[in-house]
């Protein structure tokens, strides 16, 4: 029997991607509307009540109404924006896929006003809203006002690169934005079978176990997604690692560290801090896990600009607890919140803000190698025309 090819597995992916967001986008278009006028469908509160339960769904809700009431039409805005972008994303890989390029800019150009417009909407409703009145508390208000910076710095790069004609660098920002989307999807998601495999909590509390690992698992899914569509071996201008050995060393020896002083302290908060270590170890294992094997199969077979992609990504996911642990002192003492809320917001941004910073170092690397082969040309380019010169110099003096 025939293994699934590389081809085989890109494509069923992209089948279940767009399978699943146009399941979501009107869950999502109409997720708010009750709040606006009572008795409205909601398509997310029946789903959700027959997955889990109506009980469930009822104090969800009675949770949500408070945050939500002072931003409700920006909020609206926002969510049926949200249930748009899930059928443009979809339409933007297709068109991407089946080299439809006037489609592809019309769509990004619809995508990307889109995006813009829709995280108004949620900025406006940040704005309005105290982190520790926002919906799952202050640690919840942090991840989002994280995503939408996020989102929308990664969809600005995605237009430079594009205008600048660097086509895989505005794939993979455009691929990390869309994972950043899909956050909210995943978070229904979890909110429908979490409370299989940890009955008894409530959604807020089933909030705090999700962001501790989402923005690794969406930064990953788009790191796996560019790599697949990325087949260059190497890349003219880029020679040697930004990552070499050492640094990638001491990035993995400071994460270790870190990573012992989270679980320490997360164990101090027992049965709930030992529910959210879980949640954000076990991804963060099989993510480094991967990351790392990958790097080494790349090295192996001498596909060496993947093998630096990997490893840059490595120790990026290396520091993330770095800045994890140096984040949950300051939202502390800055936004006043308690050890808890603080250690898991410092957790729930770590790795997310790593993988943009190791996208953007990605990005810095592909640039620099533009522009020393650019100095390149222009030197043998100057070279010729001096010989070129040299040449009818000679032709023409006399014997």
């Amino acid at each position: 029997m025939r293994r699934p090819t590389n081809r085989i597995w890109r494509r069923a992916t992209m089948i279940a991607v767009t399978v699943v967001c146009l399941a979501y986008a009107p869950i999502a278009m109409t997720e708010l509307w009750p709040y606006a006028r009572p008795g409205a469908p909601a398509l997310g509160e029946w789903v959700m009540g027959r997955v889990v339960s109506p009980h469930y769904v009822t104090d969800a809700l009675a949770n949500r109404i408070a945050p939500y009431r002072h931003s409700l039409v920006p909020m609206i805005v926002h969510s049926v924006l949200g249930g748009a972008l899930m059928l443009l994303g979809p339409a933007q890989l297709l068109t991407a896929a089946r080299h439809r390029t006037r489609l592809h800019r019309v769509l990004g150009v619809v995508f990307a006003v889109t995006v813009y417009v829709s995280m108004a909407g949620a900025g406006i409703y940040l704005a309005r809203t105290a982190p520790e009145d926002a919906f799952s508390g202050a640690a919840f208000w942090i991840v989002l006002a994280t995503l939408l910076v996020g989102t929308v710095l990664s969809v600005t790069f995605g237009i430079l690169a594009a205008i600048r004609g660097l086509l895989d660098l505005h794939q993979r920002w455009m691929l990390l934005c869309y994972g950043f989307l899909l956050t909210a999807l995943l978070l229904r998601l979890e909110w429908g079978f979490l409370p299989r495999l940890l009955p008894g909590l409530t959604m807020e509390q089933i909030n705090q176990v999700a962001i501790t690992h989402l923005g690794l698992v969406v930064t990953f899914g788009a790191l796996v997604a560019s790599r697949a569509r990325d087949r260059r071996t190497t890349i003219e201008g880029v020679s040697g690692s930004w990552a070499p050995l050492p640094v990638l060393a001491v990035a993995q020896l400071a994460g270790a560290a870190a990573l012992l002083w989270i679980a320490y302290s997360y164990l101090d908060f027992g049965a709930t801090g030992r529910r959210l270590l879980g949640a954000y170890l076990l991804p963060y294992a099989v993510g480094y896990v991967a990351m790392a094997v990958n790097a080494r199969r790349a090295g192996r077979q001498g596909r060496h600009w993947a093998q630096e992609e990997w490893r840059l990504h490595l120790t990026a996911l290396g520091l993330a607890p770095m800045l994890s642990v140096a984040a949950a002192p300051v939202f502390q003492q800055a936004l006043g919140l308690d050890r808890l809320t603080a250690l898991t917001a410092g957790v729930a941004i770590g790795c997310g803000m790593l993988a943009f910073a190791a996208t953007t170092v990605v990005s810095l690397r592909v640039v620099r190698a533009g522009e020393v082969q650019a100095g390149v040309s222009r030197s043998v380019s100057g070279d010729r025309r001096e010989a070129a010169v040299a040449g009818a110099v000679r032709r023409g003096s006399p014997g």
